[in-house]
């Protein structure tokens, strides 16, 4: 199967635009974590997923956390570009372009700035990009990109609607197709190998959430005054932080900053529910 015959895939109970591009995040990280590539999901589905990762990340805090939550932007950008385009979104495409290019073009020292919200210094290039942001949610009330992006997904020539379990069957279909299985497996298990990875497993499991992906670590997170390392994570419901201290781990929502679980370590080798 091509890439252009690899259809859009959306569940029956989707009837909002926010459930529409909700249930097509949700299908796209079902079929990552059963181990398929971007190669093998079809690519308006990816560039629907990305478009709403971008919203997300942009209405939480800006075109910062964008840059801040995005490991490859060369890869990212280019979804978001194309998925902007196809859904019809001019406005947000023509604004994506500007700020994304005046990022690209500040100073270390204002780049550093920006991400880290400190405008105190008045730069020009931190004030700028702080207006493009208004302006994002200002253009937001002319320019649904929810809406747009909904209407675009329900009209996709390739389009199944599967229930839960002919959504299981279809992806357990297309990974016994995988030429590699056994390598990606291998590749994904060595992968839970980290510390931090199964620290995080373990606070998700509390927490009720599902992981979709460790972002990045952020070895200069303030936490209580002091400079920590802090692992970014996503899971099905949101973008969140893992923070390790000597005898406790904390899963944290970076804006509110609410514990959402914690785990106590009994000893080096053995975690137990706080």
């Amino acid at each position: 199967m091509t890439t252009n015959q690899i259809p859009v895939v959306l569940t029956p109970e989707a009837a909002s635009d926010e459930d529409v591009v909700g249930s097509n995040v949700t299908v796209v990280n079902r079929m990552y974590q059963a181990l398929l590539n971007a190669a093998e999901i079809a690519p308006d589905a990816l560039r629907s997923y990305f478009v709403d990762f971008y919203l997300t990340q942009a209405l939480d805090g800006g075109f910062a956390q964008y840059v801040f939550m995005t490991p490859d932007r060369v890869e990212l950008d280019g979804y978001i570009r194309e998925g902007l385009t196809a859904m019809g979104a001019a406005g947000h495409l023509e604004l994506f372009n500007r700020t994304a290019a005046l990022y690209d073009s500040l100073a270390d020292n204002d780049a550093e700035a920006y991400l880290e919200g400190d405008g105190e210094e008045g730069s020009d290039g931190v004030t700028a990009m702080e207006a493009l942001d208004s302006e994002f949610e200002e253009l937001l009330e002319t320019e649904d990109v929810t809406g747009l992006n909904a209407a675009w997904l329900r009209r996709q020539e390739l389009l199944l609607v599967l229930d839960d379990s002919e959504l299981a069957a279809h992806i357990a279909a297309r990974v016994a197709q995988i030429p590699d299985l056994a390598e990606r497996q291998a590749e994904a298990e060595s992968e839970n190998t980290p510390e931090f990875k199964a620290i995080i497993d373990e606070l998700c499991d509390i927490a009720g959430h599902e992981l979709v992906k460790i972002t990045m670590g952020d070895p200069n997170f303030e936490h209580n005054g002091e400079k920590v390392l802090a692992w970014h994570f996503t899971t099905d419901q949101g973008s969140y932080i893992m923070i390790e201290e000597d005898l406790e781990a904390f899963m944290i929502n970076p804006d509110t900053k609410e514990v959402i679980a914690l785990l106590e370590f009994e000893d080096e080798e053995e975690l137990a529910v706080g």
